[in-house]
């Protein structure tokens, strides 16, 4: 049977630091003598700093996270005019029937105005907890908090498709890179497609097609130009081609090529394409005379379609390949506990095809 979800709440307005971390032992305190199958999750802190207004938009994402959500959430929200501290801390636990163990999460949120962002490790610090990786959540930018908390993080989640230029977002995932682990939804959106196409030249005969691609086209969401670009970055670092900063197209994207030694280049195509939601709706790669793989978004999957000189044109669904936008934050929180070798080469690679980039 399902195991029910309950919850312990406790609320104080004018509050402090202290007094939040002291209610929460004592909440979970309570719980675990009520029952002791209850246990605490000691995993991951995460820390989550928003504009007030949009609270209840990032509250009801991090729900959606589903089995991945941090041991404890901290959620930071800014609200102009605020001068005292309001908190609301909640502890939920599983109560399984038949026996078993259930799990206990802490959430807590607090109202705070603009000033204590710059003394946020203060607010923080007692209330994460200790010998735990801590991961931070900016959506909103907050510069001043990501600053004040700096020594008390692991991992920083950002996303490069959140700013409107895609050069900007991952100059930003790069300076973070240098002294966190990164975890950039705008990469995570491209797993799927990165996924489909390695599995595309895994078999040995196909594999040697590799060496003679010369068209790379990414058609995306025109929000989600830093997502197109790591997606390129990543082939590109993948098979060692030598970059060269992409040109715009008037509007319509990017061109430009990447050469692979010698004479014999890559021409890469980035190309807006209207959908609803963020992330990229189609890759092509050609090589030799006629081949070309295309994947594209469609309902339940990716859409392959080869065509080749020797077999014509096959078209087939990849079921299931995409994760959809609602499941991308509970994959950046899973991320967290892990290390991608490749985000690194990839991010430097895509920033090298930024237009400014020279």
């Amino acid at each position: 049977m399902a195991a029910v979800v309950s919850e312990d709440v406790w609320s104080e307005e004018n509050t402090n630091p202290d007094a939040i971390e002291a209610a929460l032992r004592e909440l979970l305190r309570e719980r675990h003598a009520a029952n002791q199958a209850l246990a605490p999750a000691r995993v991951l802190n995460m820390v989550v700093v928003v504009d007030r207004e949009w609270k209840g938009e990032i509250a009801n994402r991090l729900e959606r996270v589903g089995r991945y959500h941090a041991s404890r959430t901290i959620l930071c929200a800014v609200e102009e005019g605020r001068d005292t501290l309001d908190a609301v801390a909640v502890v939920s636990y599983d109560e399984p029937s038949g026996g078993g163990i259930g799990v206990m999460s802490e959430q807590v949120e607090i109202d705070m105005g603009p000033q204590h962002l710059k003394g946020l490790e203060s607010i923080v610090d007692p209330v994460v907890m200790s010998d735990l990786p801590t991961v931070l959540w900016s959506p909103h930018g907050h510069e001043e908090a990501v600053e004040a908390l700096r020594d008390l993080l692991d991992v920083m989640l950002l996303d490069s498709d959140d700013l409107p230029d895609a050069g900007e977002g991952l100059a930003r995932a790069e300076d973070e890179l240098r002294c966190l682990y990164v975890v950039d939804l705008a990469w995570l959106r491209t797993t799927p497609w990165r996924e489909r196409l390695a599995a595309s030249f895994d078999p040995p005969a196909r594999r040697v097609a590799l060496a003679s691609l010369d068209g790379l086209t990414i058609r995306h969401q025109a929000s989600s130009t830093a997502s197109a670009l790591l997606l390129a970055g990543w082939i590109a670092s993948r098979l060692g081609w030598q970059i060269r900063p992409l040109e715009s197209a008037g509007g319509d994207g990017l061109r430009g090529r990447a050469y692979t030694g010698g004479p014999r280049y890559v021409q890469i195509v980035l190309e807006p394409f209207e959908q609803d939601v963020p992330g990229l709706a189609g890759v092509t790669v050609a090589w030799g005379e006629e081949n070309k793989l295309s994947l594209d978004r469609a309902q339940g999957g990716l859409r392959a379609r080869e065509c080749s000189r020797e077999q014509g044109e096959k078209s087939w669904l990849v079921l299931g390949a995409s994760r959809g936008e609602g499941g991308i934050l509970g994959e950046g929180v899973r991320q967290s506990h892990l290390r991608d070798p490749t985000y690194g080469p990839a991010l430097r690679a895509a920033r090298e095809f930024c237009p400014d980039a020279g």
